[in-house]
């Protein structure tokens, strides 16, 4: 079975490694990062990698002015729904009132919660998610196929509080695992997992600070530690960790050995059914400990570290451009990998907690983590995305670049192709969310590129605080969500002058 980011093999080597090896520094990683590189075989005869601008993107076949192209496998009742969503979604008072509501003590009244759940189900939940159960989520992602898409599944679990909720949610996990198998090869480009609802958040965070500490104090002694790749850079924000913290109790010590069993178990499944892990990240007090479970699983699961050969990774984590040190981080982990020949792919996002980052920071008197402007997030996405397609040019990396920006998609795109990278490369894809950034989807679909929605499903009341937060991002996605409006408008009207366009 070949899945859309190629075929992983199930060889695994043994248990996880302890951390025995000293790990590169940042900065000759970033100095290797930057010095000339032999050009490899694949891409001797490619142009010079200079850095595309909106100029060059007509070179990636990106068309987004045939509306009609764009949607012709969405009907117009659907158009019609989905125009109304978005500019719902993007209208602040509205996503107001809504946070309210469902903070609200409404919700503990059962006839108030019925209404509420209801009318949410069939608005902003029918456009953002799949459906309440992987039956449902299937029409979605059979609709989504037939359209050339494939689906990032994604099963809406939030954060989990003690080891029961955890072993539940592994049942969840290995259940949409192996739903897979009964789709076409490609359909399920990832299985997404969130390292939350496998390992309780509070002891994610007494590991976050932990691995914090250990970056400032090198003589630190972590006995449950395995071996990893690097997690911080030297830009690294510390100020979560002010003072040294106390050791993982024994019991804290058993229950991170449980989530690491969790982790396995998602793994091997992952591994026989052929299907590549994409892994969510988190705010800044637990992403540490999310870095150390995805990149202890890529050593574990590197099959290239025993063979020799090439091999697709199993794991994705994702790199959040928003933060200011996302650059580095991701120099230091490629990079390490590398020398270490563990095949690990990324997830390059801009970030979705930009107002609890800000609101932690400032209670704690720091920095905000986050860059001042949106135009230098903008440019750190593009630097990193520019990165990891040099990467893949010179015969190693996988990239999913997930991002709603046009700008950026195109400029990636453009610069795939001038580094001869082919656009239906297993190494490259781009993703948008589901019911976002439709133009965008279909436009780099229509122009060869692989292009994956991130496909959300669940039970209404559980898959809540998914729904808020992609009303916040999209109302803080003015220019997009302005687009999308445009084109789908466009299209309408278009179909309103020609009735027999109406299907």
């Amino acid at each position: 079975m070949t899945m859309v980011n190629g075929s992983i093999r199930s060889k695994v080597p043994g248990n996880l490694r302890r951390l025995n090896y000293a790990a590169p520094s940042v900065s000759s990683l970033l100095q290797e990062t930057m010095a000339p590189r032999k050009p490899s075989s694949f891409a001797k005869n490619r142009p010079p990698a200079s850095i595309p601008t909106a100029t060059t993107s007509a070179a990636d076949g990106i068309d987004l002015t045939d509306t009609k192209r764009l949607f012709e496998s969405i009907s117009t009742g659907k158009l019609l729904k989905s125009t109304a969503a978005i500019h719902a979604s993007s209208f602040g008072p509205m996503v107001d009132l809504g946070t309210a509501v469902m903070n609200s003590r409404l919700m503990e009244n059962p006839l108030a919660r019925k209404i509420i759940l209801d009318a949410t189900e069939h608005t902003f939940y029918s456009h953002f998610c799949a459906g309440k159960d992987l039956d449902a989520a299937a029409a979605t992602l059979s609709r989504l196929w037939d359209a050339g898409l494939s689906a990032m599944m994604d099963y809406g679990l939030e954060h989990a509080d003690d080891n029961h909720s955890c072993d539940l949610n592994l049942h969840e996990f290995l259940r949409t695992i192996e739903w897979t198998k009964l789709h076409q090869p490609g359909q399920v480009s990832f299985v997404v997992v969130k390292i939350t609802a496998i390992c309780p958040v509070s002891l994610l965070k007494r590991v976050s600070d932990l691995l914090r500490w250990e970056n400032k104090d090198k003589s630190l002694n972590l006995p449950w530690k395995f071996e990893s790749l690097p997690i911080f850079s030297d830009s690294s924000p510390l100020y979560h960790t002010p003072k040294k913290p106390e050791s993982l109790t024994p019991e804290e010590e058993k229950d991170l050995g449980l989530a690491f069993e969790r982790l396995t178990k998602i793994c091997d499944h992952a591994l026989q059914i052929n299907t590549p892990l994409l892994i969510d990240a988190e705010d800044t007090s637990i992403q540490p400990a999310i870095d150390y479970f995805s990149y202890s699983a890529a050593v574990k699961y590197s099959a290239a570290a025993c063979t020799g050969e090439k091999e697709d990774p199993l794991i994705f984590n994702t790199i959040q451009a928003y933060l200011k040190d996302a650059k580095d981080r991701l120099a230091a982990a490629k990079k390490a990998a590398d020398r270490m020949r563990v095949p690990v792919g990324f997830k390059l996002v801009r970030g979705a907690y930009m107002s609890s980052e800000n609101r932690l920071a400032a209670s704690l008197g720091a920095e905000t983590p986050i860059h001042d402007t949106i135009q230098k997030t903008h440019d750190c996405y593009n630097e990193c995305a520019l990165f990891l397609l040099d990467e893949i040019s010179g015969g190693g990396g996988s990239v999913v670049l997930a991002t709603h920006n046009i700008e950026s998609s195109k400029l990636a795109a453009s610069k795939a192709v001038s580094l001869g990278i082919k656009k239906d490369s297993p190494c490259l894809q781009f993703a948008q969310l589901y019911g976002m950034s439709e133009a965008l989807s279909f436009g780099l679909k229509n122009a060869g590129f692989r292009v994956s929605k991130y496909l959300p499903f669940g039970p209404v009341d559980q898959i809540m605080p998914y729904l808020m937060r992609r009303a916040e991002e999209n109302r803080g996605m003015l220019s997009t969500s302005a687009t999308d409006k445009m084109l789908m408008r466009k299209e309408l009207m278009r179909r309103l002058r020609s009735p027999a366009s109406w299907f």
